[in-house]
C-alpha cells in the first residue's frame, strides 16, 4: 500500500525532499524511504516498456531540479582528457599514419580538425565495424597530433565534484542496473526454444533503459566515475543479485540467470563444487576451460577420436576432432560473475552485442579504471565470445560489434601486455583459434590417400567461407604487434608448439587434384577462402613476429621458431608419408610451415646476422622440403600450358592470386627463396635434373630430332620447356631475400609495374607488395614510396580526350630507367595476366625504337645482379654444373638443327644461363672434393664443371634412343665403310647415353647413403623403361650414335650465323673491333655476340677458339631450306596474303549485293526520273538538293511521296534559363550563412514578365508578345546524315525485333544514327525542292520601302493554304508531335485556357527562338567569329524553320490585330475603342521584338523572298531602338531627363530629325511625362544611383548594347535562311558589321566603326507619329500602373553564358558541410545525398523518405530545373551523375587527388582537389547539350534515384 500511495506522489517535489534527507548526517531514515520508493518504482515484474520508472529514475538522480540542467551541471565538473567519442559503422572518421603509433588509430572529424595534420599521410575513411576517438591518448597516438582540446588536458584544473551532486546517483543507478538485468535474465531465452525475433522484442522494450544509461555516460567524468565504482562493486553486486529472502521473482530470475549460464557451457553442478572450493587462478584458465581443450602442453593433445555426433560426415571426408581429456581443477573453474560489468556483459553476449549496450560499454572507457576491469572481463569471456559467435545466424554483424569492442582495448600495448601477463591472454586466443579451427577439419588427401594421418580445414565450411574467424585473428594480429607481447609469445615454447600445430592445420588444405578425362561438373570456388585463411590466419601473425625479430639481441627467438618449424615439418612429411616422390597430379598453394620456415631463415640471415648453415637441416630433410614448393612451381607452368583445363577456371584463379600482389610476399617469394636456399646447398646434378623432371620435359632433352613423351602431349612441350628454363633463370637471378636491401626492392618492383603498364599512384601503392607493411608510414629501407616514386618514374597530368573518356594522372617510366633498369625477370615473377608480359616487352621495344638504339624486334635484356649475399654463395653451383651444361649443350644444338618444339623464347633463357654463368664464376677451388665421388655417368661430356672450361670442349658423339621411325636410323652407314671404322668402337665407348632420370636417383641415392649410412631408407625404384613406353606406342626404340663434333662455343657462332642469315657473320677479328656499349640492348644476335665477348675477355682459350671457328668459315648446314625466322616471316606475309584475298573477294560480293539492289529499288520509280537524272543532272541538281540515305545506300531529292529526314535529337533544355546577368558564377553554399537566390535567371525574369502582362492585357495578345522555352525549351541537332523516312521505320522494325538493347528504348524512339551511330530519337522531314541559295529569291529589286512595306501585308494577308495529304505532310505533322512530346506540359501552357491555338502558336514559334538562341551561346553570345554554323552540315535549323512553318501557316493572323500595321502606320484613333473582353492589346514598346520577326517569318508564305525579310528587319529595328530610347530615359535623373528634352526638340526640325537620337529620345521623353508618372516612379532611387553624366557617347554605347541582341537573332536567321555567311570581326565593330550585314546600313558608305545606331532607322510613315502613338498605348497603362508598366518598359536584353555552379577547390569543405545535413523535405540526414550543380539544390539520391508519386527526389528535381537534365554530385562518392530523360549515366569525378586522380566512393579517402578542366568539360558538355554523344555508358534509371 505504502508503496502505490508512493507513487502517486508529486515526483519533483519527492526528489527534492528525498535528497534533502539523504544528504544529512543521520540519513538512515531518507535512505529507507528511498529504497522503499525504488522498490515500488524499480519493480522488475512490470513490463519494461512502462516508462514511468524511467522517469521517477531521472527526478530522483536530478534531486528536484530538471534533469537538462542536471546534466549540463554534471558536464561542467568533466575532468576527461581523452576524447572517447564511440561511433558505429558507417560514420566517417580520419586516419593519421604520421601521427598513430597504433596502425588502428583514428579520429572524429572534430577532433581532426581542430588538430594540425599539414602535409602528413592522413586518410578519411568510412569505418566498417565502429570504432572510437584516440584524440587525447598517448599510448595509440603521438601528442603532437592531438587537437587543440586535448592537448591542453582542459581536465586537470576542474574543481571537485560537490558531495551532494551524485549522491543520488550513486544509490538510485545500482537499482537500476539491476533492474535491466533482471529484464535481461527474464527476456532470454535459448536459441532452439526462441526464434531470434523474441531477443529483438526484449531488446526493443528495454531501448528507453539503455538509451538513459548511454546518456548518462555522455555527460563527462564525474558520472563516469560513479558508474564505474557501481559497475565494479563486487559486495552491491552480492547484496543484489541474488534479491532478498522472500521475493519470489526473484529467485526465480537468478535461477533462470544460472541456467542461461549453464547452458552456455559455464558450468556444471560437480564443477560448481570444485570451483567454490578451488578459488585459485583468476581469468584466463577459467576460460580455456569452456572450450573443453586442455591445457597447453597436455600429453594426449593430440589424440584422435570419431566425432560423437556422427552426423556430421560430409561425403567419404569425415570431420575430424581433435579433444583431450585431462581435467585440471583448477583449470575448470566456473565463470563466476563477481560484479554487474561481468553480468552486463554476458548478457551482452548473449544478446549477440545489440549496438545500444556496445556503445554504452564503450563510453566507459575514458576512465581509466573501468578499462581496466573491463579489458579484464571481456578476456575472461573471450573463449564464450567466440563460442557464441561461431553459432550465430549473424555473424557478420557479430564480427564487426566484437572488433569494435576488441581493437579499443587491444590497441593499447600498456593494457595489453597487462592482460597478457595477468589473464593469459595468449593462450587464451591460440588455445581458442585452434578450438574454432578443430570444428572443420578433415583428413588430407595430400601423397598417400589411405594412411595419411594428417588433418587440414576444410575450406568449404562456413567458418572459413565466411570469415568467422576473422575477428579473432584480426586481434591476435594486433596484440602482436606490441613488443612486449610479441616477446612474451615467443619466449613460451608450449604456445609456439601450439601455434605450429595450428598452422599445419592450413599446410596443404585445399588440394587440387588434375583432372584427366572429363571436364569437372562443379566448379568449387572455395580456394579464395582458402587464400584468404593461409594471409590472415598464417602470414600476417608471421609478419607481426618477423618485425620483432630485427636485432642480433633477438637471435634466440628466430632460432626457436626455425627449430618448431622442422620438427613440424617433419611430424608433417609422416603424418602425410611421404618419403621422395610427390604424388603426381596433385598440387596445393598452401605450404604455410615452409613459408614460416622460409621468411624466419631470411630474416636471420638479413637482419640477424646468424650463419645460415646452423639454422638448415640435413641434406635429406632439405630434399624433402624442396619436393612441394617446387611442385608448385612446376603445376604453374602446366596450367599456362593448358594442362589443368579440365578443372575449369578456378585453377587459372589459383595461380594467378599466387602471384598476385597482396599475396606473392606471403606466397611465391618465400617458396622461391626456401628453393634457392636448397639450392644452394644441395647438389647441384641433383637439383637441375629434379627441376626437368617436375616440369615433364626429361623425354625432350635428347638429342635426337624425334623422341617419345610419355607425360606431355607434344603442344605441351614447349610452353613446360620454357617454364622449366625460365623457373632456373629466377631461382638463379632473383635477389629479393639474397642480398639486396629493402630501398633496392622497392625500386626493382616500382620498376617491374611501371614497365608493364602506365600506372595511376592509387594502382602502383595497391600492386606492390607491403613488406611487412610499408604502406603505414615509412618502408624499412628509409626511402619512402614518394621519393622513389619520383626517381623512377614522370607524372603525366590527366589529359582530356575530346572524345570525353577522363583520364586519370599517371605515372611513366623514366627513360634512362628503361635503359638501365627494366629487368624482365622480375616483370615474369610479377604479372598476374600472361599479357603483361608482352606489354611490357612492347614497350621497351617502343623505347628502343624511339631512343634509336635498337630499330627491330628486341630481345628482353640482360640485367647484371646485385651481389649475392655470402651465405648464399652456393647457389652459384647450379650454374657450374654438368648435367646444366649437356642440357644447355642438347637445346642449342636442338635449335641449330631446327628440331620441333624449340623456340626462339628456348634460345633466349638457355643464351641467359650461359650468361649467367659467365658472370657468377666459382670463386673456391673445390679440386679436394671431386675425387672422393667418382662420377661414372657424365665423363665423357664435359671435363669439369666450370661452364668457362666447358665452353670450348667439343662433343664428338652421343648415343641416343630414337623410335625406329626416325631419320637418324636410317641415315647412318655401316661401320665398314666408315672413314673412322678403325676407332669406331672407341666412339661407342665415348657416346654416353644421358639420363637425367638416371642420374637424379644416383645422387639421391648418394646423399642419403652419405648421411644414413646403415641406409634404412629403402628407396622404391621407379623402372625407368616403363616411363618410355606408354601402353599402345607402336614404335620401338632403338640406340643410335650420332655424329655431333661441336662444342656449346661453335653452336654459338653457328646460330649467330643462322639469326643472322649471313655465311660468315663473325669475322675471325670481330673480337677486336667489338664495342661493349652498344651490346646492353638488342636482339638475339646481340646477345651472342654480347656472351662471346665476355667469354674471350675471361679466358684465352675461348678466345682462341672462337678466332680458330671463325677462321674455319664453314658453310651452316641448313638441315631445312628455311631458318626458323624465315619461316616465320614467310607465314606471316603468307597470312596476310590470305587475308588481303579473302578482303577482296568479300568487298566484291558486297558491292555485286549493293548494285542489284540498287537496280531493284530503281525499278520501282518511274521511269521519267532516271530519264532526267541521266538528261542534265545539272539542271536538275539547280533546282533540287541531292540527299544520300545512310541505310539503302541511294542518292536523290526528298519528294512529297518518298521524303528524306534528317537524323535529329530532341531533348528539352533549361540551359537559356538558367542564365543570370552576372558573367561570374554563382558560388555553391558551403555554410548556413550562404544561399542562392533563383530569382535572377532568365527563365525567371521571362515568366515575371509574362504573368504581369497577362494580368492587364489580352491573353492571345500577350502570348505573341514574348516568347516561352527558356525553361524546357526544345533543343534540336543533328549528326547531319539523312535516310528515307521508310528506311528509318524498317531499321526501326528491326531495332525493335533485337533484344539486345544498348541503354536506348526505342519504344520510345530512340536509335543510333545508323552511320556514325549517334544518338537520336526523331526524323526531321527535308523539304523538296530548292536548297538555300535559289537565285530568284535572292535577287534584290530595288523597290522602295513604302512598297515593300505593302508587299509584306499583302503576304500576310494571304491565307494558309492547307497542304496536300501527303507522306511528307503526315511526316511534319508526327514531328511536330514528337517536338510537343519531347518537353513537359507545363513549359507549354502558359495561356489562360491551355491547349488553345494562341498556345500552340506561342510553343511553335519560341522552338525556333530558342534554337536560334542556343546556337548564339554556342558561338560564345555574339557573332564576331563569323563563320558558318558550327557545322554546317550539323545545322538543321533551315529544316526545323520549314516544318515549324508549315504548321503555323495554319493560324492566320486577325488582320484586325495585326502587329504589322501599328509597326508601318499610323492608325486612326477611332478604332481603338474595340476593346475585347475590356482588355487592351500589349503596348508595342512592351513586345519582344525577336519574337515578333520569328512571328512574321513563319506565318509568310515560305519560301520569303530576302527583300521581304529586309524589310521586316528594318521595321521591327525601328521599334526596337525607341524600346532602347524609352528603357534609356528611365535612367536619367530628372534633370537629366530635362536637359536631354530640350537640346532634343531644337533638332527636331532640322532636315534629318527621325535619323538622329537626340530628336527621338526628347520625343520619347516628351510623350512619356506627359502625365509623369512612368517616370515618377523612379526618380528617388535615380538621384541616388546616378552620380555619372550621361555622355552622347555613352547613350550612344547603351543604345547599341540594347539593339545587339535583336541584331544578332536576325542575323543568325538570315544566315540560316538564306546561306549568308557571317563575317567575323571584333566586339567593337560587331554592331556595325551586322547592321551591314542585314541591310540596314548601306556597305560601302562610311567605315564600319563610326555607324551610329540611330543612322540604321528607316521609317515607313513619320517617325514622331509613330513614337507617339507607341508611347501613347504605355502612357495608357501607367495612369494607373505606374509601377509595373515602368518593369515592362525596363528590360534586360543581355544575359551572361550560363554557368555551372563554383565549387571550392577543396571538395572536404563540400563533404563536412553536405554529408550530415539534414534534407529540407524530409528533415532526416539523407543516406546518400547529392547536390544539383545547375541550382544548388540538395536532395536524397535513391530515398524513399522524398519520393513522389513513385519518382525518387534527383529524378523529380532534373524534370523541375532541367527539364529532365540533372547534373548531381554525389557528396559521398565524390562522383557526378547525368541524369538524361530516362537514362543516367556515371559521368566521372571533378575532384581529384594530389596524384590526379579520381576516388570513387571516397575508399581511399585522400584529400581532393578541383580539376578546373574537368570542370570546364562538363559544362562545356552541359551547355552544348552533348551529354547523349559523348558519355557512353547509359543505363535506365526506373525513376529510382
Amino acid at each position: 500500500m505504502m508503496a502505490a500511495s508512493l507513487l502517486r506522489l508529486d515526483k519533483k517535489a519527492t526528489a527534492a525532499h528525498l535528497k534533502a534527507d539523504v544528504n544529512r548526517t543521520d540519513n538512515s531514515s531518507g535512505v529507507r524511504h528511498l529504497q522503499e520508493l525504488l522498490d515500488a518504482v524499480l519493480d522488475p515484474e512490470k513490463p519494461a516498456a512502462d516508462t514511468d520508472a524511467l522517469d521517477w529514475c531521472k527526478c530522483l538522480i536530478a534531486g528536484g531540479e530538471g534533469f537538462e540542467e542536471f546534466c549540463k551541471t554534471v558536464r561542467s565538473y568533466d575532468n576527461a582528457t581523452l576524447c572517447g567519442l564511440v561511433w558505429t559503422a558507417n560514420f566517417v572518421a580520419y586516419r593519421c599514419r604520421t601521427c598513430g603509433i597504433s596502425p588502428c588509430m583514428s579520429l572524429c572529424a572534430e577532433c581532426f580538425n581542430n588538430g594540425d595534420h599539414t602535409g602528413h599521410d592522413f586518410n578519411m575513411f568510412r569505418s566498417q565495424a565502429g570504432g572510437a576517438c584516440d584524440c587525447g591518448d598517448g599510448n595509440v597516438m603521438r601528442e603532437s597530433g592531438f587537437c587543440r582540446r586535448h592537448r591542453l588536458r582542459t581536465g586537470e584544473n576542474i574543481p571537485s565534484v560537490p558531495q551532494d551532486l551524485l549522491v543520488m546517483s550513486e544509490m538510485i543507478l545500482p537499482r537500476f542496473i539491476l533492474c535491466v538485468i533482471q529484464y535481461l535474465r527474464d527476456g532470454y531465452t535459448e536459441p532452439d526454444t526462441s526464434t531470434e525475433r523474441d531477443l529483438q522484442k526484449v531488446l526493443q522494450q528495454l531501448e528507453p533503459q539503455i538509451s538513459f544509461l548511454e546518456e548518462l555516460t555522455k555527460m563527462g567524468g564525474a558520472m563516469r566515475t560513479v558508474l564505474t565504482k557501481i559497475l565494479t562493486n563486487q559486495q552491491k553486486y552480492k547484496d543484489l543479485s541474488m534479491g532478498q529472502e522472500e521475493n519470489a521473482f526473484a529467485k526465480k530470475n537468478y535461477d533462470k540467470y544460472l541456467s542461461a549460464l549453464k547452458n552456455s557451457g559455464l558450468v556444471s553442478v560437480e564443477e560448481k563444487a570444485q570451483g567454490a572450493s578451488a578459488d585459485g587462478a583468476e581469468g584466463g584458465a577459467q576460460a580455456l576451460a569452456l572450450l573443453g581443450t586442455a591445457a597447453p602442453g597436455s600429453p594426449d593433445e593430440s589424440v584422435k577420436e570419431e566425432d560423437q555426433d556422427g552426423g556430421q560426415s560430409v561425403g567419404q571426408r569425415k570431420r575430424v576432432k581433435l579433444s583431450s581429456s585431462t581435467k585440471d581443477p583448477c583449470i575448470i573453474e566456473s565463470l563466476k560473475h563477481k560484479c554487474f560489468l561481468e553480468e552486463l556483459l554476458f548478457w551482452t553476449i548473449k544478446y549477440e552485442f545489440p549496438q545500444k549496450m556496445v556503445t554504452f560499454l564503450l563510453n566507459m572507457l575514458p576512465d581509466q579504471d573501468y578499462k581496466i576491469t573491463f579489458t579484464k572481463t571481456f578476456v575472461q569471456h573471450y573463449a564464450f565470445i567466440m563460442k557464441t559467435l561461431m553459432k550465430s545466424h549473424e555473424s557478420d554483424t557479430m564480427s564487426n560489434r566484437i572488433v569494435h569492442i576488441s581493437v579499443q582495448l587491444f590497441s593499447n600495448e600498456e593494457l595489453a601486455r597487462h592482460v597478457t601477463e595477468e589473464c593469459q591472454l595468449l593462450d587464451i586466443m591460440v588455445t581458442v583459434l585452434l578450438y574454432m579451427m578443430e570444428s572443420c577439419l578433415i583428413k588430407s588427401e595430400l601423397q598417400d590417400e589411405e594412411n595419411s594421418r594428417h588433418v587440414v580445414v576444410n575450406c568449404g565450411e562456413a567458418l572459413l567461407k565466411n570469415n568467422t574467424y576473422w575477428p579473432l585473428v584480426s586481434d591476435f594480429i594486433n596484440i602482436l604487434s606490441h613488443q612486449s607481447v610479441a616477446k612474451k609469445f615467443l619466449e613460451d615454447h608450449s604456445l609456439l608448439m601450439l601455434w605450429m600445430s595450428f598452422v599445419s592445420f592450413f599446410q596443404g588444405m585445399n588440394l587440387n587434384k588434375r583432372e584427366l578425362n572429363e571436364h569437372v561438373e562443379f566448379e568449387s570456388q572455395t580456394y579464395y577462402a582458402a587464400f584468404a585463411a593461409e594471409l590472415e590466419a598464417c602470414a600476417q601473425p608471421m609478419w607481426g613476429l618477423l618485425t620483432h625479430c630485427k636485432v642480433k639481441e633477438t637471435q634466440e627467438y628466430t632460432k626457436t621458431v626455425v627449430r618448431y618449424c622442422l620438427e613440424t615439418l617433419q611430424i608433417w612429411f609422416d603424418a602425410i608419408g611421404f618419403i621422395d616422390e610427390p604424388a603426381p597430379n596433385q598440387v596445393t598453394f598452401h605450404l604455410p610451415l615452409h613459408r614460416y620456415y622460409a621468411m624466419f631463415l631470411s630474416k636471420a640471415v638479413k637482419c640477424q646476422g646468424l650463419d645460415l648453415d646452423s639454422l638448415l637441416p640435413d641434406q635429406e630433410m632439405l630434399m624433402k622440403i624442396m619436393v612441394h614448393p617446387l611442385q608448385i612451381q612446376a603445376s604453374l607452368s602446366e596450367i599456362h600450358s593448358n594442362m589443368w583445363v579440365r578443372n575449369g577456371l578456378q585453377i587459372k584463379g589459383q595461380a594467378m592470386t599466387y602471384v598476385q600482389s597482396h599475396f606473392c610476399n606471403s606466397m611465391i617469394d618465400p617458396d622461391i627463396y626456401l628453393l634457392q636456399v636448397c639450392a644452394s646447398r644441395l647438389d647441384p646434378d641433383y637439383f637441375i635434373s629434379s627441376v626437368f623432371e617436375r616440369f615433364k620435359v626429361v623425354d625432350l632433352l635428347t638429342m635426337a630430332s624425334r623422341h617419345q613423351n610419355a607425360v606431355l602431349d607434344s603442344e605441351q612441350e614447349r610452353p613446360m620447356l620454357e617454364g622449366a628454363l625460365s623457373f632456373l633463370v629466377i631461382l638463379t637471378s632473383l635477389r629479393i631475400h639474397l642480398g639486396m636491401t629493402d630501398d633496392e626492392i622497392l625500386r626493382a618492383e616500382m620498376v617491374s609495374q611501371l614497365c608493364m603498364n602506365d600506372r595511376t599512384h592509387s594502382a602502383l601503392l595497391d600492386l606492390i607488395p607491403e613488406n611487412p607493411n610499408p604502406k603505414s608510414g615509412i618502408v624499412p629501407g628509409a626511402c619512402s614510396f614518394e621519393e622513389m616514386l619520383s626517381a623512377v618514374a614522370d607524372f603525366k597530368a590527366p589529359v582530356f580526350e575530346p572524345g570525353g573518356s577522363m583520364q586519370q594522372g599517371m605515372y611513366t617510366t623514366k627513360m634512362d630507367v628503361w635503359e638501365k633498369e627494366f629487368d624482365p625477370i622480375m616483370v615474369v615473377l610479377r604479372t598476374v595476366y600472361r599479357r603483361d608480359i608482352q606489354s611490357a616487352l612492347d614497350r621497351y621495344s617502343a623505347f628502343l625504337k624511339q631512343s634509336g638504339i635498337h630499330t627491330g624486334n628486341p630481345w628482353p635484356p640482360y640485367k647484371e645482379r646485385t651481389p649475392l649475399h655470402p651465405c648464399y654463395k652456393g647457389l652459384v653451383k647450379l650454374l657450374h654444373c654438368k648435367t646444366l651444361h649437356i642440357v644447355i649443350f642438347t637445346l642449342l644444338y636442338k635449335i641449330w638443327m631446327d628440331h620441333q618444339n624449340m623456340s626462339e623464347h628456348v634460345l633466349c633463357m638457355v643464351l641467359y644461363l650461359i650468361e649467367l654463368g659467365l658472370d657468377n664464376q666459382v670463386q673456391d677451388n673445390k679440386q679436394d672434393e671431386e675425387p672422393c665421388i667418382e662420377e661414372h655417368c657424365h665423363d665423357s661430356w664435359f671435363p669439369g664443371t666450370n661452364l668457362l672450361s666447358n665452353l670450348h670442349h667439343v662433343i664428338n658423339f652421343v648415343r641416343v634412343r630414337v623410335p625406329e621411325t626416325a631419320p637418324e636410323v636410317k641415315r647412318e652407314p655401316p661401320p665398314s665403310t666408315s672413314a673412322e671404322a678403325s676407332n669406331f668402337g672407341q666412339n661407342l665407348r665415348e657416346a654416353q647415353v644421358f639420363s637425367l632420370v638416371a642420374e637424379r636417383r644416383r645422387k639421391f641415392q648418394e646423399i642419403i647413403n652419405r648421411s644414413n649410412t646403415e641406409a634404412t631408407q629403402v628407396v622404391r625404384p621407379k623402372g625407368s623403361s616403363a616411363r618410355w613406353v606408354p601402353p599402345g606406342t607402336p614404335p620401338q626404340l632403338v640406340t643410335e650414335i650420332l655424329e655431333i663434333r661441336e662444342s656449346m662455343l661453335s653452336l654459338l657462332i653457328k646460330l649467330h650465323q643462322k639469326l643472322s642469315s649471313k655465311q660468315n657473320s663473325l669475322s675471325a677479328s670481330f673480337l677486336e673491333d667489338m664495342d661493349t656499349s652498344r651490346h646492353a640492348h638488342g636482339d638475339g644476335i646481340t646477345a651472342i655476340e654480347r656472351i662471346l665477348t665476355k667469354a674471350a675477355t675471361r679466358s684465352c682459350q675461348i678466345k682462341r677458339s672462337i678466332q680458330e671457328i671463325c677462321g674455319r668459315v664453314s658453310p651452316p648446314v641448313p638441315p631445312k631450306k628455311n631458318t626458323p625466322t624465315d619461316k616465320k616471316a614467310m607465314d606471316k606475309e603468307e597470312r596476310r596474303q590470305r587475308a588481303r584475298e579473302r578482303q577482296q573477294k568479300l568487298l566484291a560480293e558486297f558491292a555485286s549485293r549493293q548494285k542489284s539492289f540498287m537496280e531493284t529499288a530503281m525499278d520501282v520509280e518511274s521511269p521519267d526520273t532516271e530519264a532526267a537524272m541521266d538528261l542534265g543532272a545539272s539542271e536538275v541538281m539547280e533546282s533540287e538538293v541531292l540527299y544520300d540515305c545512310v541505310i539503302c545506300g541511294q542518292s536523290g531529292p526528298s519528294t512529297e511521296d518518298r521524303p528524306i529526314g534528317l537524323v535529329v535529337l530532341l531533348q528539352a533544355s533549361s540551359v537559356l534559363g538558367h542564365r543570370c546577368k552576372n558573367k561570374e558564377a554563382k558560388k555553391l553554399p558551403t555554410t548556413d550563412e550562404e544561399h542562392i537566390y533563383p530569382a535572377d535567371t532568365c527563365g525567371a525574369a521571362h515568366d515575371v514578365r509574362l504573368t504581369l502582362m497577362q494580368q492587364f492585357f489580352k491573353d492571345s495578345s500577350c502570348l505573341q508578345s514574348v516568347s516561352i522555352g527558356w525553361d524546357g525549351g526544345v533543343y534540336v541537332q543533328t549528326c547531319g546524315h539523312t535516310l528515307h523516312i521508310d528506311c528509318h521505320k524498317s531499321y526501326m522494325e528491326s531495332l525493335r525485333n533485337d533484344q539486345v538493347l544498348q541503354g536506348f528504348s526505342v519504344d520510345k524512339g530512340e536509335f543510333t544514327c545508323p552511320l556514325c551511330r549517334q544518338f537520336a530519337n526523331s526524323v526531321l522531314p527535308c523539304r523538296p525542292g530548292r536548297g538555300t541559295e535559289a537565285g530568284a529569291w535572292y535577287s534584290s529589286t530595288n523597290k522602295k520601302t513604302c512598297v515593300l512595306v505593302k508587299e509584306v501585308e499583302d503576304l500576310q494577308e494571304k491565307l494558309g493554304l492547307f497542304p496536300m495529304e501527303s507522306n511528307l505532310s503526315k511526316e511534319m505533322e508526327l514531328v511536330i508531335k514528337d517536338i510537343k512530346n519531347t518537353t513537359q506540359k507545363k513549359y507549354m501552357d502558359y495561356g489562360k485556357n491551355p491547349g488553345s491555338p494562341d498556345n500552340d502558336f506561342l510553343f511553335m514559334y519560341s522552338v525556333a527562338r530558342s534554337n536560334l538562341e542556343l546556337e548564339l551561346v554556342h558561338r560564345g553570345g555574339n557573332l564576331c567569329s563569323g563563320g558558318a554554323s558550327a557545322a554546317a552540315k550539323r545545322s538543321c535549323l533551315n529544316q526545323l524553320f520549314h516544318v515549324l512553318a508549315m504548321h503555323m501557316r495554319l493560324y492566320s493572323i486577325d488582320s484586325a490585330y495585326n502587329p504589322w500595321t501599328k509597326l508601318t502606320d499610323v492608325v486612326q484613333s477611332g478604332e481603338e475603342d474595340g476593346f475585347d473582353e475590356g482588355r487592351p492589346e500589349v503596348p508595342m514598346l512592351f513586345r519582344d521584338v525577336p519574337s515578333l520577326l520569328i512571328i512574321f517569318v513563319l506565318t509568310m508564305p515560305q519560301p520569303l523572298r530576302k527583300e521581304h525579310f529586309s524589310c521586316l528587319v528594318k521595321m521591327l529595328y525601328n521599334l526596337q531602338y525607341t524600346q532602347a530610347l524609352a528603357a534609356l530615359s528611365t535612367k536619367f535623373s530628372p534633370e537629366e531627363r530635362q536637359a536631354w528634352n530640350t537640346s532634343g526638340a531644337i533638332k527636331k526640325n532640322a532636315a534629318n530629325a527621325e535619323k538622329s537620337f537626340e530628336a527621338l529620345l526628347s520625343h520619347v521623353i516628351g510623350k512619356l511625362s506627359k502625365d509623369n508618372s512612368i517616370y515618377k516612379v523612379k526618380s528617388e532611387e535615380t538621384s541616388m544611383l546616378s552620380s555619372s553624366v550621361w555622355s552622347p557617347q555613352s547613350i550612344e554605347f547603351s543604345l547599341q548594347q540594347f539593339c545587339l541582341p535583336f541584331l544578332r537573332l536576325s542575323c543568325l536567321l538570315q544566315h540560316h535562311l538564306y546561306g549568308d555567311n557571317l563575317s567575323g570581326c571584333t566586339e567593337e565593330e560587331e554592331f556595325s558589321s551586322l547592321a551591314v550585314c542585314l541591310g540596314l546600313f548601306p556597305s560601302a558608305a562610311q567605315p564600319p566603326s563610326s555607324v551610329h545606331s540611330a543612322s540604321c532607322l528607316e521609317w515607313a510613315a513619320n517617325a514622331f507619329d509613330l513614337v507617339s502613338q507607341w508611347c501613347t498605348e504605355v502612357t495608357e497603362l501607367s495612369v494607373t500602373q505606374p509601377d509595373q508598366s515602368l518593369t515592362l518598359l525596363v528590360r534586360e536584353p543581355q544575359w551572361a553564358a550560363p554557368r555551372l555552379l563554383q565549387l571550392p577547390g577543396n571538395y572536404n569543405i563540400i563533404f563536412q558541410y553536405y554529408h550530415r545535413k539534414a534534407c529540407t523535405v524530409c528533415k532526416k540526414v539523407p543516406k546518400d545525398p547529392a547536390l544539383c550543380l545547375v541550382c544548388g539544390a540538395f536532395v536524397c539520391l535513391k530515398g524513399q523518405c522524398c519520393k513522389q508519386q513513385g519518382i525518387c527526389e534527383c529524378v523529380l528535381h532534373s524534370q523541375h530545373c532541367g527539364a529532365a537534365t540533372g547534373i548531381f554530385l554525389l557528396i559521398n562518392a565524390s562522383v557526378i551523375i547525368i541524369i538524361r530523360g530516362h537514362r543516367f549515366c556515371l559521368w566521372g569525378s571533378v575532384y581529384l587527388d594530389a596524384h590526379g586522380e579520381e576516388d570513387r566512393d571516397l575508399r581511399r579517402g585522400k584529400p581532393l582537389f578541383l580539376c578546373e578542366e574537368r570542370y570546364r568539360v562538363l559544362e562545356q558538355q552541359w551547355v552544348s547539350h552533348t551529354f547523349d554523344h559523348i558519355n557512353k555508358r547509359w543505363g535506365p534509371h526506373y525513376n529510382g534515384l
